[in-house]
């Protein structure tokens, strides 16, 4: 481990003085990716010093311990190693942590997708429950949600809520939540007071630049359409919405928030390009089969993720069997515990498999 981490501290240091050259902006996407890869380093680098002032400290204790004969000296030297030696573990753990190759697309924004599945309206009241909660999650985060295009639910909620989240580390964050989300409880039409089991599906998708995924023109078809508000009303009279058909896929996508035409139309791109990679991720990772499959951040929507137990105050994500009665906060955006104990069994797991 001291061997990468040397070799990572001389790389920082190499970033340090190439992103400080005269003719650095020259280039001006070489040198956001050396300004991203110096700021990535720096975190581990910032560790890794502390982690050797650790070692010091306590290689000079164990030097007191060894050769200093005054029982006060001796005592003290006792004293520090206590409280060094767990340090050290802490840190070593850290850095191992820190060490694990990190997924290329966890930095970029993701498109949201939540849709109503089994239970009718009361699934999509669900979904527009579960479109509150990430909401206020990417509001605790300082993230921005612009949502890009919607079906309301007869009684309320949504059939369908797709969004562009932005900020950092989103998708790196967010990644965990695709897949089936099992609600329980009494719905407000239900009469006789009978607990009823709903569901939504989420998918989070990478924002995916032309360069990472080429899409040819030719193999799209565009459609224009006007805007519209609640109840399908229009709300404006100007075909400035955009609905993108992918022939080879069949794949539909629709872009409605933005007054400009040109505006929507490069933010269902955005949409398409992350679907096409999501099915391009999804063949590989059958290809791989049964080590894939182990992951927690696979984010197959035919996977029952999490339930949400309403009677008993209960969310329980099933991938990790991990519980917390705490629905009410969990439901006002409270989710960072699940997020933190998935990617720490994510990880566990890209250790175990050898990724590291």
């Amino acid at each position: 481990m001291i061997d990468k981490l040397e070799d990572i501290k001389h790389r920082f240091e190499e970033v340090g003085q190439l992103v400080v050259q005269p003719d650095a902006m020259n280039d001006m996407s070489n040198y956001s990716k050396l300004s991203k890869e110096y700021k990535d380093l720096e975190k581990i680098v910032i560790k890794y010093d502390e982690y050797r002032m650790i070692l010091d400290n306590i290689a000079s204790s164990r030097e007191i311990l060894e050769k200093e004969k005054d029982p006060e000296f001796r005592e003290m030297a006792k004293m520090e190693l206590e409280e060094l030696e767990p340090k050290k573990e802490e840190m070593q753990a850290i850095l191992k942590d820190m060490l694990i190759p990190k997924d290329p697309n966890d930095d970029k924004n993701s498109i949201l997708e939540i849709r109503a599945g089994t239970g009718g309206d009361e699934a999509a009241i669900f979904a527009g429950d579960l479109f509150r909660m990430y909401k206020r999650y990417a509001e605790m985060q300082g993230w921005k949600l612009n949502v890009m295009d919607l079906t309301e639910g007869t009684s309320g909620g949504y059939k369908e809520i797709i969004s562009m989240v932005t900020g950092e580390d989103v998708y790196g964050k967010l990644k965990f939540e695709s897949g089936v989300h099992r609600v329980q409880r009494v719905p407000a039409t239900e009469t006789q007071g009978r607990v009823h089991t709903s569901a939504a599906t989420v998918a989070v998708l990478p924002e995916m630049e032309e360069v990472d995924v080429q899409i040819d023109m030719n193999d799209v078809r565009k459609d224009t359409f006007c805007s519209s508000g609640p109840g399908g009303q229009s709300v404006n009279t100007t075909y400035s919405a955009i609905r993108l058909t992918h022939i080879p896929t069949g794949l539909v996508v629709s872009c409605q928030d933005e007054k400009s035409q040109i505006k929507n139309l490069e933010k269902a791109l955005k949409v398409l390009r992350g679907r096409i990679y999501d099915i391009e991720l999804k063949k590989h990772n059958d290809a791989v089969g049964a080590q894939r499959k182990s992951m927690v951040g696979s984010g197959d929507r035919a996977d029952k993720i999490r339930t949400y137990n309403y009677a008993q105050g209960r969310v329980t994500d099933h991938r990790i069997g991990y519980s917390q009665h705490n629905l009410p906060t969990v439901m006002d955006g409270e989710i960072g515990n699940f997020i933190e104990e998935l990617r720490i069994a994510e990880n566990a797991n890209k250790l175990k498999d050898g990724e590291s």
